[in-house]
């Protein structure tokens, strides 16, 4: 079967679990954050299977020991859509940093607007860094974890966009810890294309950057350097897809 009709068959089989998912927000609407939360990561589990199926894209997680028992901000590579279907199979529940137009989206919108996501209003510097303080220390307090992409937008394989302050930031205001995370999902799922190319995906954690006494600009630092070196490594050693 070729790639084409392999990529075909998963976004269908993907809008059809959005179409199926989308009416039954309307009924957990009104459960607790955390059954809301079980249900919704359900799609997600399912479109992972259905990757895996029908593109053979794969994955497999280093260093889940660095993992603290505690919740924390997560700063990831962001590459392609991947991420963010797998790190809720990961991770406790948590909360993504988002631009707000993806809750315009019609019904895709509808169940991630129930996850109560951090969204922010990227056109307004000054205003979605406060919306990212403000929002970002109430779900962290809510004992979540807080996942921000601090390239803002995806970047392809092989390249790097500029690391934000906001989630360092926010870690140096609150003092919850920074776990950075690394992966080479954009060999496989590239940034704005349509085709898919099977292998396994590498997602790692990296050790837990304390944000303790550190300045936003440190640990942005600390972050970058590790998940680019990380993601480096993962060239050198040809684990690409």
């Amino acid at each position: 079967m070729g790639a084409y009709v392999r990529s075909l068959l998963f976004v269908l089989g993907q809008g059809v679990s959005t179409i199926i998912f989308a009416p039954f927000c309307l009924l957990v609407f009104p459960l607790p954050f955390l059954w809301r939360y079980w249900f919704f990561i359900q799609w997600n589990r399912f479109n992972v299977w259905w990757l895996a199926l029908t593109c053979g894209i794969h994955y497999e997680v280093i260093g889940r020991e660095n993992i603290p028992a505690t919740n924390a901000i997560v700063l990831c590579k962001h590459q392609s859509a991947w991420e963010t279907l797998v790190l809720p199979l990961c991770l406790p529940p948590l909360a993504f940093v988002i631009k707000r137009e993806l809750l315009w989206i019609p019904l895709f919108g509808w169940g991630l607007a129930l996850l109560e996501p951090v969204a922010i209003d990227r056109l307004a510097r000054r205003k979605a860094i406060y919306q990212l303080l403000v929002q970002g220390r109430e779900r962290l307090e809510a004992g979540r974890w807080l996942v921000v992409f601090p390239e803002g937008t995806r970047v392809s394989a092989g390249s790097r966009g500029v690391y934000a302050l906001g989630g360092a930031l926010l870690a140096a205001r609150t003092g919850y810890p920074v776990v950075p995370v690394a992966h080479n999902a954009g060999e496989c799922w590239p940034r704005r294309k349509f085709l898919k190319r099977p292998g396994t995906i590498q997602l790692t954690f990296g050790p837990v950057i304390d944000s303790e006494g550190r300045s936003a600009a440190e640990i942005n630092v600390l972050a970058e350097s590790w998940i680019e070196k990380t993601v480096g490594e993962m060239n050198h050693q040809g684990t690409l897809c």
